[in-house]
């Protein structure tokens, strides 16, 4: 019976060369984790990707209203000071055109009492100085030059200046009687106020 169980034992022994021989597989599948449940599931990984291609698009929306928005307010900015510079550079050439305009003014008064004066003769050289002066009077109002409607019209101070009042009867009251200095504008633009007599007349 002894002798029975050694030959076993040292048969054993004798296949397994002293060692105990153990499938790698088997150690391996007994230790390895167990697999999540989710791992290789392709609607969670659709879903996930769909996910995140949401939120780079909303991404790329904010940013694209961002610049839109910012393109919007650039060309507002460009167009206004694109305006305020034509209308600072118009009111330049107004304001510079307005005072070469006021020099000549002197020149046209001087024809206007040159006229006046040799209104009773009809000569050559009255003829001459009608010609010139209507020349100049038709050049400046194509830049235009306007005079100032006085004689006859209401007191205006914003357009007229009263030299002298006249106690009368025979005019209503604040109306101008006598043009001393004819007044002009250009444009809209009083460059010189009409010079008058003003009638008083608190009775009428």
């Amino acid at each position: 019976m002894t002798l029975s169980k050694e030959f076993t034992s040292k048969s054993f022994m004798a296949r397994t060369n002293g060692k105990s021989e153990i499938d790698p597989q088997e150690l391996d599948a007994s230790h390895e984790l167990p697999a999540s449940e989710n791992a290789d599931d392709p609607a969670i990984d659709s879903a996930s990707r769909a996910s995140a291609d949401s939120s780079d698009l909303q991404k790329l929306k904010v940013e694209r209203d961002t610049l839109i928005d910012r393109l919007a307010r650039l060309q507002a900015e460009f167009e206004n000071a694109r305006k305020r510079t034509a209308r600072e550079q118009q009111d330049f050439r107004d304001y510079a055109l307005a005072d070469a305009i006021k020099t000549l003014l002197p020149t046209l008064d001087s024809f206007e009492r040159a006229l006046q004066i040799s209104s009773a003769e009809k000569s050559e050289l009255h003829g001459g100085i009608e010609l010139i002066y209507k020349q100049l009077q038709d050049a400046l109002v194509k830049l235009g030059l306007r005079p100032i409607p006085a004689q006859g019209e209401p007191f205006d101070p914003h357009i007229h200046e009263a030299i002298e009042m006249v106690d009368t009867s025979d005019a209503p009251d604040h109306q101008i009687l006598e043009e001393l200095q004819r007044g002009y504008k250009l444009k809209d633009r009083l460059l010189r106020p009409s010079m008058v007599r003003v009638a008083r007349n608190p009775k009428r």
